[in-house]
């Protein structure tokens, strides 16, 4: 579990980038307690990164992308990368994958986030 290792097996400020591409978005509404981005993970998110790393994210479900950005300018430790347009342009080195090819087909535009420490 994702949420375990960052509890667990990172020494604080050690991570260069932390990559969330196309988290499950659990759409309904009973289950949006089991999406990755929550207010009690971001914290530890923060605490892992290193002082000059990145968070950056993906996701073609827009009520989740609104959620992310909710919760992480929500918390004082980061910073969103994309100000108060807070979507970044997909960078070119993120890799496609399966699920944002899906999205595509099913027409959904896909919404890139980017933060980093606020220290």
């Amino acid at each position: 579990d994702a949420v375990e290792v960052f509890e667990r097996g990172l020494a604080p400020r050690s991570v260069d980038e932390v990559l969330i591409f196309f988290p499950d978005p659990w759409p309904k509404a009973r289950h949006h307690r089991r999406r990755l981005i929550q207010p009690s993970v971001a914290p530890l998110l923060v605490a892992a990164l290193a002082d000059d790393g990145v968070l950056r994210l993906a996701t073609d479900w827009e009520p989740y992308a609104e959620h992310m950005i909710e919760v992480l300018d929500a918390q004082p430790g980061l910073v969103n990368l994309a100000g108060d347009a807070h979507f970044v342009p997909r960078p070119e080195d993120r890799p496609v994958t399966k699920f944002e090819r899906r999205g595509e087909r099913l027409g959904h535009a896909i919404f890139d986030l980017a933060y980093r420490p606020a220290r």
